[in-house]
């Protein structure tokens, strides 16, 4: 049996052809996004990693007590501790370190990959005895030797036009530094490899920018032979005061660091996910519909073998050796797509801000038995309905008939089983409609609705395809009638004839057509019902953003490890063109277990500020109060706060801010409307900055230009200019915030495009396999309509109009679903977004149906082609 399952494949490797790319497109998308993940893993730990192989134990500042300044950090790791832990019994030897981050602007004033704080390591060039610093070898130049010089990595150099002698322009935290470039060095830093810059600076520099002058940030040590790091940790413990410092292993740290890296990595391979199952979805209603399609072929075949006596058994695993021997075929190609696949994944999902870690591809065993599990075993499972079919067909019964016509009872069993998902899908989202909240159990209740609708669809499909064909080709050919002028003639080449064939032949085999339709029909519900969800949140952003924010521009951090320097705040101020500049500090306060966000603003009269300029930067809309009375011990917070803690102008809330370890009774000045600019809530400056985990810091500056100023490049320049074209802040006008808040938007369009994409090859090769299959059966018949008289061009019209009303069919289904679901999840929408409305996207839907219609015309080129080349005499006589 398994060499009548290798002749079968090979006899029919054409048709089988489109379910092996069907099925390696899921199988080289999942396996793809398996060694993504696998090789992201690695460059991200690489990237965010020490190499800990040669630190047995590391010595770190504890953090402050309550209360205490925290301007002492590394307070207690200095010189005389380090002489005290080099006498330490197993330690072979003590390094100390002053590491930070330094971001630098490129010789050209643009910053080097400044959006994440692990990819500009800084620290201190620390030498031995010998003079020099084993970590980072010079290459040019020399090392920093005193506060106005610094050494960079060959890669940074390269990367920013950097030469020795050049002056550099970096910040570490607050104000910008210009320092000369004296030395160029390399390094096995991971982080650096993987496309960070590195900046050194000389030891005390680097003391007075990370810790404080003649303190560390950290000390490392490595174990002498025969002492092992646990051990080491506790001698070193031992000595260290236990209030200040602590003592934490080499594994314990690689342990943290392989938690922290999976973590950091793991939302990436969401949407390669998403689209490989979406593959391998569409693609078993193209393995279903080919196989049945082959068994019933092959039935007079299938009943010689149980005449001369195959059990039922043994054709059963003939149809399934011959569907695991295309699996197989699948997965081998998949495989390889999916190595291509993972290649280009970084720059598909990287981002100016978020780039992700370069590394080699890491292929493990997990991707291949992945990619052989899902092939063979998405195929076998497919071909496992018409393999039971094959074999429950009698021997005579199937040497008397090529066709089994499907039973009365057998549709009204179908009937009766998709009426009742669909009600019960309906009947789910439906009851989600009223929720108006997004929580995660009500968009997995969403997403089950979804799929119940979905199966509802295919279940109904063949009962639905006769009515909804007729229908359509009704009105197509009365709308053809009327842009002809003429009613449709008789002559078997005219289109009113071709039509009628065309719908017939679809109709020939419901359950087949439905099938084909099936694969187009999902991916149309899919791509439908993102474009009007991403369309609707979309727009509801953009009227949240412009509602909340009537600044020009506003000046902010790259990343939530660094601060504005307060000064910078005068000087924007003074910047021509600028009516007035509001600075914000933004922290955080815990009230009811909940953490919130809370912005510090001034409401005095300085620098331009005040009630009316706070609110006219922010467009805070009060329900109640007002900014007036802000000051310590008095908040104003939004709608959804007060909602939920029972809040009202006037009442008091207990919460700590910041850093600050107790409670503190806040009184609620005022109710604005939900506003992201504003946060949660709205605080004091002088009491949100004393409480922040940075003192004195501003995170936000809001500005608002003169009329005469307008958003313009000069303007942006200036202000750029105004905070010393620091790389650690970035300058955005309004219509560049509104893009960024409608950032996860641009993903979801992503994913439509994407899943149009996949739906349309697979559903192309679906058709296009159906309809070959349908021209061999058919070859008399068609030769019989040549012989009468229709032409070649009439044969080849009458197969695309066959396709097309195919594709029109799972278009309207697809359509009709996925619509109905973005109305029902659009109320969960609402409750996450607020100001979301229902949008149409009419552009979008237009072209989604132009290109469906097109795969079904685009699938029926090579079917009709061939069949328009029979001979009439060759096609009649065919037995």
């Amino acid at each position: 049996m398994l060499r009548t399952a290798l002749r079968n494949v090979l006899a029919a490797k054409a048709r089988l052809a489109m379910t092996v790319l069907a099925v390696c497109l899921g199988v080289a998308f999942i396996c793809g996004t398996l060694v993504f993940a696998d090789s992201s893993a690695a460059a991200q730990r690489a990237a965010t990693s020490r190499d800990f192989a040669d630190i047995a134990v590391t010595v770190n500042p504890k953090a402050p007590k309550p209360g205490a300044a925290w301007d002492e950090k590394g307070g207690a790791l200095d010189d005389a501790l380090v002489r005290e832990l080099a006498a330490v019994p197993g330690a072979a030897a003590v390094r100390p370190a002053a590491d930070g981050s330094a971001a630098l602007n490129a010789a050209d004033g643009t910053p080097l990959r400044s959006g994440t704080a692990w990819a500009n390591p800084a620290g201190a060039y620390v030498p031995d005895k010998d003079g020099k610093d084993s970590r980072y070898p010079v290459v040019e130049g020399h090392a920093p030797r005193n506060a106005d010089e610094v050494a960079v990595d060959r890669g940074t150099a390269a990367a920013g036009g950097f030469g020795i002698g050049d002056e550099i322009t970096l910040a570490t935290d607050g104000p910008v530094m210009k320092k000369r470039l004296v030395g160029i060095v390399t390094t096995k830093d991971p982080r650096v490899n993987a496309g960070g810059t590195l900046t050194l600076f000389d030891r005390a520099t680097a003391q007075e920018l990370f810790a404080t002058p003649g303190h560390y940030t950290s000390i490392d040590l490595s174990a002498a032979p025969g002492t092992d790091q646990f051990t080491l940790s506790e001698r070193v413990t031992a000595v260290l005061p236990a209030d200040r410092a602590e003592a934490v292993s080499g594994a314990a740290q690689a342990t943290q660091q392989a938690s922290y890296v999976n973590a950091l990595t793991r939302g990436y391979q969401k949407l390669p996910m998403i689209f490989a199952g979406v593959s391998l979805f569409i693609g078993s209603f193209l393995i279903v519909n080919t196989f049945t399609m082959l068994v019933a072929r092959r039935t007079r075949e299938t009943a010689l073998l149980r005449a001369i006596g195959a059990s039922r058994r043994q054709v059963v695993r003939t149809v399934l050796w011959e569907a695991a021997l295309v699996g197989l075929a699948a997965s081998a190609i998949g495989f390889v797509l999916g190595l291509g696949i993972a290649s280009v994944l970084p720059d598909v999902l990287s981002t100016s801000q978020d780039t992700l870690a370069r590394g080699p591809l890491v292929i493990g065993p997990f991707p291949v038995v992945a990619a052989l599990g899902v092939g063979v075993g998405i195929t076998v499972l497919a071909a496992w309905l018409p393999s039971r079919k094959a074999a429950k067909v009698a021997p005579i019964e199937a040497l008397r008939a090529a066709d089994q016509p499907h039973t009365a009872t057998a549709s009204r069993i179908r009937g009766a089983a998709g009426l009742a998902l669909l009600a019960l899908g309906g009947g789910w989202l439906v009851s989600l409609t009223g929720a108006e909240d997004a929580s995660e159990a009500n968009l997995r209740n969403a997403m089950l609705g979804c799929a119940l609708l979905v199966v509802a669809l295919i279940v109904l499909a063949p009962l639905l395809a006769p009515p909804v064909i007729r229908l359509c080709g009704e009105l197509g050919g009365r709308l053809t009638a009327r842009l002809t002028g003429r009613r449709a003639g008789h002559r078997t080449g005219r289109p009113g004839i071709i039509g009628r064939l065309a719908r017939e032949n679809a109709l020939r085999d419901p359950r087949r057509t439905a099938a084909t339709a099936s694969a187009l029909m999902i991916s149309t519900a899919l791509v439908a019902g993102l474009a009007v969800i991403g369309n609707s949140t979309g727009r509801a952003l953009d009227r949240q953003a412009a509602a909340g924010l009537s600044a020009d521009y506003v000046i902010s951090t790259r990343t939530s490890t660094t601060a504005i320097d307060p000064a910078a705040e005068q000087r924007v101020a003074a910047t021509p063109g600028v009516r007035t500049a509001t600075a914000v500090t933004d922290s955080v306060v815990m009230t009811g277990g909940q953490v919130r966000e809370i912005s510090g603003v001034d409401t005095d009269h300085g620098a331009g500020q005040g009630a009316d300029a706070v609110n006219s930067v922010m467009k805070l809309d009060f329900v109640s109060g007002s900014l007036k009375d802000l000051g310590p011990g008095r908040i104003a917070v939004s709608s959804t706060v007060a909602r939920e803690h029972a809040l009202t102008t006037g009442g008091r809330i207990s919460a700590s801010m910041g850093r600050a370890q107790n409670d503190k009774q806040y009184t609620v000045i005022g109710v604005y409307r939900d506003n992201p600019t504003a946060h949660d809530a709205v605080g004091a400056r002088s009491e949100v900055r004393e409480n922040s985990f940075k003192p004195g810091s501003v995170q936000r500056i809001l500005v608002r230009t003169d009329s005469a100023a307008a958003v313009s490049k000069t303007t942006e320049d200036r202000l750029r200019a105004a905070v010393g074209n620091s790389p650690l802040l970035q300058v955005k006008d309004r219509e560049a915030l509104v893009r960024d808040a409608a950032g996860s938007v641009g993903t979801l369009l992503t994913l439509m495009y994407g899943l149009l994409a996949i739906g349309a090859v697979i559903s192309a090769l679906g058709i296009m396999n159906t309809l070959a299959m349908s021209v061999s059966e058919r070859t008399r018949e068609i030769g019989v309509l040549r012989a009468i008289g229709m032409d070649r061009a009439g044969i080849r019209r009458m197969i695309r109009r066959e396709s097309l009303t195919v594709a029109a069919f799972g278009t309207a289904l697809g359509l009709a679903g996925g619509l109905f679901g973005a109305w029902a999840v659009g109320a969960l929408a609402n409750g996450a977004v607020a100001q979301y409305s229902l949008a149409l996207p009419w552009g979008t839907l237009l072209l989604v149906c132009l290109a469906s219609l097109a795969i079904g015309v685009l699938a029926a080129a090579v079917p009709a082609r061939r069949a328009a080349a029979l001979s009439p005499l060759e096609a009649v006589a065919e037995a």
